[in-house]
């Protein structure tokens, strides 16, 4: 089994690399960087989208795993003092060739404009904002018209991104084995002209939204971390991406409502 490890940068992470590789190595398990079999993740929630987005064209066959040194880490599974025994758990995983891992659904972006389309994949979120002026545009459910949208912008998320930004604009926090992807509007404003559902809205994964800009409007898109600004989108459509899905490796339980717990309710239980 060929493993990588993306780090954060710093001292903890950096010495922890450095630990993490010494103990892997009686394993028999190969360093590689281009086509590994699993990336280890150590830092935050951020690094681990780092990794996701620089092995995107390689989801078929790669999986993620990752220990967290930062404040909040939804994505990792591993603390500092444990990664003894993740390189004991992942080496004997690697000689029994039986990694076992949970599949995550992604969004998938499709933007067009003048020049054609450009596809993303995003992990977390994908946000449209307007930049120097509200962002106005339509939304179509299905190539059916929803609603005309005036506000700071709108956050379309996957069910493991439920728990991140969309968390904090209201919207409701999806278990990742639903295949499904999260529309939530932020700061919409609601008058006699521009009217909003004011709801965040689920779609299954063979629905897609499409949504229509106002022309040459300036516009800050973000992919999880990436972000880009544009003033010559015709149209954005979002939808579950077919066929794609993150893998994460699990070297031991830890089911998603625990995680929940632990991150935004905490460890205590009265």
């Amino acid at each position: 089994m060929k493993y990588n490890v993306i780090h954060r940068g710093d001292d903890i992470s950096i010495q922890l690399m450095h630990r993490f590789h010494e103990l892997i190595r009686q394993y028999g398990l190969i360093h590689e960087e281009a086509s590994p079999d699993i990336v280890l993740s150590i830092g935050g929630d951020g690094t681990l989208l780092n990794a996701f987005h620089q092995y995107k064209d390689q989801l078929d066959h790669i999986a993620f795993t990752g220990i967290h040194t930062g404040r909040l880490g939804f994505f990792a599974d591993w603390k500092p003092d444990e990664v003894e025994l993740l390189a004991q758990l992942m080496g004997e995983s690697a000689n029994q060739n039986d990694l076992r891992a949970v599949k995550y659904p992604l969004v998938e972006i499709q933007i067009t404009t003048p020049q054609g389309i450009e596809t993303e994949l995003a992990l977390n979120e994908f946000t449209l904002k307007g930049v120097d002026a509200t962002l106005v545009a339509q939304l179509h459910i299905n190539n059916e018209l929803l609603e005309t949208f005036r506000g700071d912008g709108i956050c379309i998320s996957t069910p493991s991104g439920s728990t991140a930004y969309n968390k904090s604009l209201g919207g409701a926090i999806v278990h990742p084995s639903l295949d499904a992807i999260q529309i939530a509007e932020i700061a919409s404003i609601n008058n006699r002209v521009y009217r909003t559902l004011g709801s965040p809205i689920l779609l299954p994964k063979h629905h897609h939204c499409d949504i229509y800009p106002r022309a040459n409007q300036n516009i800050l898109l973000s992919l999880d971390h990436l972000y880009m600004q544009r003033n010559d989108i015709i149209s954005i459509r979002s939808l579950v991406a077919a066929g794609k899905k993150v893998k994460f490796a699990r070297f031991r339980p830890f089911p998603f409502w625990s995680r929940v717990r632990e991150a935004f309710i905490g460890y205590d239980m009265v």
